[in-house]
Parts: structure tokens; C-alpha cells; sequence
């Protein structure tokens, strides 16, 4: 459906205030500041008994040897260190770590069914401010034969990815040197096709204008910041190759498909909402469903 605005070419009409003020917030574009992550403390969660633990510590430790440094330090938390939520907490409160490593399904046989993460995991990226690395479950034989081996293809994922220095700096601390990190941002389709639809109904508003303006502007945003982090990550003189994959999708099936495409060996990925107790609606679905590959859910 579309409807004349009145304007010649078909565009949305603009009082000079308007267009002043378009302007004004197209040339105030968001710069990346790069920050080195420090990440010295990291703790190991299992539910396997401590004689089980030790040799997984070292197969961590090898899978994550980017963070391998002087200061590191590696601490671990086994199945016979904690029985319920509260003392996974007070435990993990009591070491302070930068970052916990675990995996799906902590403490519960749920890993047989792949709709959640399970009730230790929900909680322990909800409850902490830490960053947790997820790995699959070493029993539900998922994994993507090339995860775990490394970090050198690593990929920050996100719906928003304009002014998101964080998420970008993170994936930027695991990127090995000489490896590759790809900066996606994935305008979910079905969410633009809804405001699209409102739009329609608005007689005011040229709708196939609309279509193409806006779309336009929400993926030049995210090409303008990525533009950004490169130059960031060159003045800094990082030894990270960056990709860029900006599109229209369905975030969860175009993810899953980069990944394997990609060969990716982990996904950055936020999780936390300011104003929310659980989960970032857009976060849930990626890590249940993106169970294949190592998620750094910050």
C-alpha cells in the first residue's frame, strides 16, 4: 500500500525544522573507544566432582589461551562445592571473578531437551554483573567439532550494535592475535515489517518511501560504527582482522548459519537489560537455540 504525500518525490514531509534537525543527528555519528578488558580472575564452574575438575580446568585454560598472562588467575568450583542456586552464589561471590566459565544445563539433566538453559545458569547470568562463558554440555555431544579448540574466529552479535563499545571491546579480548572478529548487527525482519505495517496506515506517510529511508538509515548506523571500531582498533595497532555483516534477517537462523559457515569458536552476545530482572528478550532465544558453539553472554 502506498500513499502520496503530496511531495514530488515521494518522501515524507519535512518542515525546515524537520530537516535541520535530520540532518544535525545524521552527522552526530557514535565513535568506538577501544578499552583493553582485564580480565584477571577466572572461575571454573562444574557439577563434576573436584578429581573431574582439575583436567577440565586445563582444557579451558588451552581453549581460552588468549587470556593466558602473568596476572591470571584460574580458580574452579566443583560439583561438590555447591547443592542449590544460593550457594553457587555465595561461592562465586566469595572468589570475585572476572569472568566464570560453565556450561548448559548446570546441575540438571535438562541438557537431554534443548528449550532452556537450566535454573543454575539462568540465574548466574541474571543475578551477577560478571561476564559467564557457556559451553555445551560435555554430555549432550552438540558441540561443533571445531569449537573448543580456540579462539581465532570469534563474532560479537547484537541487534544494536551503534555505541556498543563493550560488547565490542569483549570480543575484541578474545579475538586471538592474527584471528578474525566479525561485528554483525541483524535488523530483525519480522519487527520491521510490523512498524512498517502501522506506518501503511498513516495517510500522511508514503509508505514504500518509508520502507526504503528507513531501512536505509538503521543499516547505515551500525556500517558508520563499525567504520569507527576500525579505525579504533588500527590506532591501537591490534593484530585482530575485522569483518562486518550487516543486514535484514531473522536473527536466530541467520546466526545459525553464519556460525557453521564461519566455522565461529564463540559468540559475544549481550544479556543483561537495565530496567528487567530476566533475561534481554532478544538474548534468550539466541543462547538456548544457539547451542552449538561457546556464547559470552555479558
Amino acid at each position: 500500500m502506498c500513499h502520496s504525500s503530496g511531495d514530488s518525490r515521494g518522501e515524507f514531509p519535512l518542515t525546515k525544522l524537520d530537516q535541520f534537525e535530520s540532518v544535525f543527528k545524521s552527522a552526530a555519528k557514535e565513535k568506538f573507544a577501544y578499552e583493553r578488558v582485564d580480565l584477571t580472575r577466572v572461575l571454573l564452574v562444574s557439577d563434576l566432582p573436584t578429581d573431574s575438575t582439575v583436567p577440565l580446568l586445563g582444557q579451558v585454560r588451552s581453549f581460552l589461551s588468549v587470556l593466558e598472562g602473568t596476572r591470571t588467575e584460574w580458580r574452579q568450583l566443583s560439583g561438590d562445592d555447591f547443592e542449590s542456586v544460593h550457594q553457587l552464589l555465595e561461592r562465586v561471590a566469595e572468589r570475585r571473578p572476572d569472568l566464570i566459565v560453565t556450561w548448559r544445563h548446570l546441575h540438571s539433566n535438562a541438557w537431554h531437551w534443548p528449550y532452556s538453559l537450566g535454573e543454575h545458569l539462568d540465574v548466574l547470568t541474571q543475578a551477577t554483573e560478571v561476564p559467564v562463558l557457556v559451553l555445551p554440555h560435555p554430555d549432550a555431544d552438540r558441540a561443533l567439532p571445531h569449537t573448543l579448540q580456540n579462539t581465532d574466529r570469534v563474532m560479537a552479535i547484537t541487534d544494536h550494535l551503534t555505541g556498543d563499545a563493550r560488547l565490542v571491546n569483549h570480543a575484541l579480548r578474545f579475538s586471538e592475535p592474527g584471528g578474525t572478529c566479525w561485528l554483525t548487527h541483524i535488523e530483525g525482519e519480522r519487527q520491521f515489517e510490523r512498524f512498517l505495517e502501522a506506518v501503511s496506515k498513516i495517510p500522511e506517510i508514503d509508505t514504500e518511501a518509508a520502507r526504503e529511508r528507513v531501512a536505509e538509515q538503521l543499516l547505515k548506523e551500525p556500517r558508520d560504527y563499525i567504520r569507527s571500531c576500525r579505525e579504533g582498533i588500527e590506532a591501537q595497532q591490534l593484530d585482530v582482522k575485522i569483518e562486518e555483516i550487516v543486514r535484514m534477517g531473522r536473527r536466530v537462523s541467520e546466526y545459525e548459519s553464519l556460525v557453521a559457515e564461519q566455522r565461529i569458536d564463540l559468540l559475544v552476545l549481550n544479556t543483561m537489560d537495565g530496567d528487567q530482572l530476566a533475561m534481554h528478550g532478544q538474548a534468550y532465544p539466541l543462547a538456548v537455540e544457539l547451542r552449538r558453539v561457546p556464547l559470552l553472554m555479558l
